[in-house]
């Protein structure tokens, strides 16, 4: 029981908080977003079996990417549901 205590202390103190401030754009070719685009609605958010589909992408960039795209989307639809909802 010990062991597994230590481990998650050590686990808690590596996660890094990053400000999507920060982020630089992340220009995608037409085919890559078209298949990113594809893959998400296959798999939904498993950033590491797109990017495995996606040649020289890491599952971070593309996460990055739809994220930054989304972002607006996804805001219109809260904002709604919290107006009326």
């Amino acid at each position: 029981m010990e062991r597994r205590r230590k481990k998650q202390r050590r686990s808690s103190n590596v996660s890094e908080e990053v400000n999507s401030a920060e982020w630089k754009f992340i220009s995608m070719t037409e085919q890559e977003e078209d298949l990113i685009f594809r893959m998400y609605r296959l798999v939904g958010d498993r950033w590491d079996l797109i990017a495995g589909r996606v040649p020289g992408r890491k599952p971070e960039e593309i996460e990055r990417f739809w994220i930054m795209r989304h972002r607006q989307e996804a805001f219109a639809r809260y904002a709604s549901r919290a107006k009326y909802g």
